[in-house]
């Protein structure tokens, strides 16, 4: 892959450890998309749904991918990107030991939690990226593992219950969950740009909250 525009910002060799990509919906395909353009070699995706047409419009996939797992969808997407990319599918996280870099992207914010309780001692994890989506608000949160306070402010994010968050959530009359391709774009952005700056030495954002309604980004 011709690195060329990019190599002087961010040198894809520099990572040092496995990403896992848990959930290859809307944030989790485009976060994949974003570190496939990044020239990153390899990535682990996790999600146990398929394709649906209603997917189409906030998530990577393409009309041709309606009915594929998401995994294998988006294997080849990014295989289209980068041929030489490796990249692993697994069905939807069921408790396995982790290592390296985590994207949260799953639906669920209970697993979410569970991921970040089971690794809360795992000195293999090196940083745990976190991405939740509203209508026109975002939140991104992460955490250096390395740090114990950051390990439970995270994990203190997500004190709330699954039923709760859907309360939250803006949905059709059908009951589907609202979500357009802007909002997902700018987040996924946002995190993966989160991950550069750990990679280089430059630090990690905690909490980033962006609401496009008003055009504000906070980072803190």
């Amino acid at each position: 892959m011709n690195l060329s525009k990019s190599l002087e910002y961010f040198n894809p060799t520099t990572i040092n450890g496995a990403i896992h990509i848990i959930g290859c919906g809307s944030v989790g395909s485009t976060i994949a998309e974003n570190l496939a353009r990044c020239g990153v070699r390899s990535m682990v995706l996790w999600d146990f749904d398929k394709v649906e047409e209603h997917n189409i419009v906030n998530q990577m996939f393409t009309k041709a991918d309606v009915g594929k797992e998401k995994t294998e969808a988006l294997k080849g997407i990014l295989q289209s990107i980068n041929p030489d990319i490796e990249i692993k599918t697994k069905k939807g996280w069921q408790g396995e030991t982790l290592a390296g870099y985590i994207f949260l992207c799953v639906d669920s914010i209970e697993i979410r939690r569970e991921i970040c309780e089971k690794h809360m001692l795992n000195p293999m994890v090196k940083a745990v990226f976190d991405i939740r989506t509203l209508l026109e608000h975002a939140q991104h949160y992460a955490a250096d593992w390395s740090s114990k306070e950051m390990r439970e402010n995270l994990l203190a994010t997500m004190q709330f219950s699954h039923e709760e968050a859907k309360a939250e959530t803006p949905t059709s009359a059908c009951g589907i969950t609202l979500g357009v391709c802007p909002v997902v774009r700018v987040v996924s952005s946002i995190a993966v740009t989160n991950f550069i700056h750990f990679i280089k030495g430059e630090g990690i954002k905690k909490m980033v909250l962006v609401d496009l309604k008003s055009f504000e980004i906070d980072a803190f």
